[in-house]
């Protein structure tokens, strides 16, 4: 498809929702897999189903601290006819009308198939005296209680989390198969741009930093590259240079001004497949492909790069890296004064949130898809945050979205939203 900028998606803009999924279908997961050791893979992409190769606990285990018996030595035994039993050590199996000591987490001797808990025993020289008739398998936990020998513990796509390393190396794994990190190439554009003392029309270069930065954050590796200038055959070859990467993202340039050259270049290299979203703020964003690398290429407005980055470079970069994008972790807050929108356009308003009473505490906190959240039980009763926006627009203040706790995202159907409105607060910069 040939691109012109002068009919461009301004003035038919997709819809977000629609400019993703036509991102996506143009992406697949690189499948590149390393071997990694458990203990270093914190945050990586499972690429193969991991089976527990060995039962946890492996044993028998005492769940108690008592006494190891056989249950048939206890039947009958009560307060005033306790039934007595011999002590005898762990070395060998547990006889009849024999107990062995035992402690919680300790295996369970052979022959013995109950314990009695230590509250319920007298000792008596080399005897013991038990006031509780115990039941075959009571305060014994059975091999293979955790995890079964063979059982299905990930499948492949799953995110590797702290408790999951403890699990993996519980049932004997050492290393395990995952996706290698993504590599996204970050381009930053602008004839404008330094990275220090700028002086008057120059402007110092962020717009990489932040997207290389949350490329990391998001579990790829990032190449952030020195800034291209605005010219066309510099863009092409900085482009070209990095279509070995998973993902080529770049910043500025992206827009239908006369500097705006990255949608023809895009469109040169290989195809233009979206430009212009229903989005606020952002909406000049370029989404396209080239020798099968997806490109994504984003408004040089901070704010705007930001959002974009969350909405598109992430899932794709999620995708091509073995996974899939999961909802940002959400907090349920009180509006405190209106947003505005345009019904038809998808709005991203930055908020900060502030405990709604001096009582309130992080409480609020949920991961929950805003679809499912709520103000409490009844639905109606008041969060504990209270949402206040720092800017309703400007794409260009970047402290607007620095200073934030999150975002507020207005549907398209919605004409704004009113002051004590319940709203989810998207916690876009959350560590994942």
């Amino acid at each position: 498809m040939s691109h012109d900028r002068r009919e461009a998606g301004f003035k038919r803009r997709t819809r977000v929702d629609d400019a993703l999924a036509t991102l996506l279908d143009a992406a697949e997961p690189h499948g590149r897999t390393e071997t990694v050791r458990v203990a270093d893979a914190d945050g990586r992409v499972v690429a193969e189903p991991i089976d527990a190769p060995a039962p946890v606990p492996n044993y028998d285990r005492a769940a108690m601290d008592g006494y190891a018996v056989r249950a048939a030595d206890t039947f009958g035994a009560s307060d005033r006819s306790p039934a007595v039993l011999r002590q005898t050590d762990r070395d060998g199996p547990v006889g009849p009308s024999e107990a062995a000591r035992v402690h919680t987490g300790s295996d369970v001797p052979e022959g013995a198939d109950a314990v009695v808990m230590i509250e319920q025993i007298e000792e008596v020289g080399d005897e013991v005296e038990t006031f509780d008739a115990v039941a075959e398998g009571e305060n014994v936990g059975d091999a293979g209680e955790d995890v079964a020998e063979g059982q299905r513990l990930y499948e492949p796509g799953h995110v590797l989390r702290p408790s999951d390393l403890g699990l993996l190396k519980s049932v004997g794994l050492r290393e395990l198969s995952a996706y290698a990190p993504p590599q996204v190439a970050v381009i930053p554009t602008g004839e404008e741009l330094v990275q220090a003392d700028p002086d008057p029309g120059e402007v110092i270069e962020t717009n990489g930093l932040t997207v290389s930065r949350l490329v990391e954050r998001w579990g790829g590796e990032s190449r952030y590259r020195d800034v291209v200038t605005d010219d066309e055959a510099e863009l092409a070859a900085a482009i070209e240079h990095d279509l070995d990467a998973d993902v080529v993202v770049t910043t500025g340039g992206s827009s239908v001004g006369e500097r705006d050259l990255l949608p023809e270049v895009v469109d040169e290299l290989g195809e233009v497949l979206v430009h212009g979203v229903a989005l606020k703020p952002g909406h000049p964003v370029c989404l396209g492909v080239a020798d099968g690398t997806p490109i994504v290429s984003l408004p040089g407005y901070p704010v705007a790069c930001i959002v974009n980055a969350a909405q598109f470079l992430r899932p794709v970069q999620k995708l091509v890296g073995g996974t899939a994008a999961e909802p940002f972790p959400v907090r349920r807050a009180r509006l405190d004064r209106k947003i505005p929108s345009e019904p038809g356009t998808r709005t991203f308003a930055r908020v900060k949130l502030d405990p709604a009473d001096a009582d309130s505490d992080e409480s609020g906190a949920s991961t929950e898809n805003a679809s499912s959240s709520n103000g409490g039980p009844d639905g109606n009763a008041d969060p504990p945050f209270v949402a206040t926006p720092t800017r309703a627009s400007g794409s260009g203040v970047l402290s607007s979205v620095a200073l934030a706790a999150g975002w507020v995202v207005v549907p398209e159907p919605r004409e704004g939203l009113d002051a004590g409105e319940l709203v989810d607060v998207e916690l876009w910069e959350v560590t994942e």
